[in-house]
């Protein structure tokens, strides 16, 4: 994605975009409720894959106890949003 996605549907679609294209997912399994280990089959190392993927997105660092918590694909957009939204985060 060449623009830095604004809203939180930007971040959805660009997170959809990346799910599907590292883990074969199908673009209608990747909703805000789906749990990312339950639903979605991701284990830690794909979920590191996906921490360097957005880090692309954010163009920042992402520290993994940013991710400690983060159960749900809307959990992946808040994370997102508020590393965007907050340059000391």
């Amino acid at each position: 994605m060449s623009v830095t996605p604004k809203s939180r549907e930007e971040i959805l679609t660009y997170l959809r975009d990346v799910l599907v294209e590292l883990f074969e997912l199908r673009p209608g399994q990747i909703v805000p409720e789906a749990n990312l280990y339950t639903d979605l089959d991701i284990d830690s190392i794909d979920a590191v894959d996906l921490i360097l993927k957005l880090k692309e997105l954010t163009g920042r660092k992402i520290q993994p106890q940013t991710f400690k918590h983060v159960r749900t694909v809307g959990d992946v957009v808040d994370a997102i949003e508020a590393l965007m939204t907050n340059p000391a985060a």
